[in-house]
């Protein structure tokens, strides 16, 4: 997505990097080169605000919930693959947990 106008910093590196940018878990100084561009790009501010709302709702809804030590393991370790620029294997992680609590529950 690009909004067609010109800037300093392209639309599609801030909707590459936008989690970062909502997580603050980049540098400050990329920080402000993104607060600067959705002052200037009403399309990246608009998707920015919609994720947004996305993560404070899942947060509100779900916050709450354990989630299982195992699971929270493959899902860093599929995260970790794919920062790294390695193949992540095709399988589905909910199809293998639902299969073992189906056969754990027979």
């Amino acid at each position: 997505m690009s909004c067609g106008e010109p800037h300093e910093t392209d639309c599609s590196e801030v909707l590459d990097h936008l989690y970062e940018f909502l997580d603050r878990e980049m540098p400050e100084g990329d920080c402000t080169k993104f607060e600067v561009h959705f002052e200037e790009c009403s399309p990246c501010l608009e998707k920015y605000g919609l994720e947004q709302a996305v993560k404070k709702l899942v947060k509100r809804c779900c916050g709450q919930d354990d989630v299982p030590t195992d699971l929270r393991s493959k899902v860093m370790g599929r995260i970790d693959l794919i920062r790294a620029g390695e193949a992540v294997p095709e399988h589905d992680l909910t199809v293998q947990d639902t299969d073992r609590s189906a056969s754990a529950a027979e």
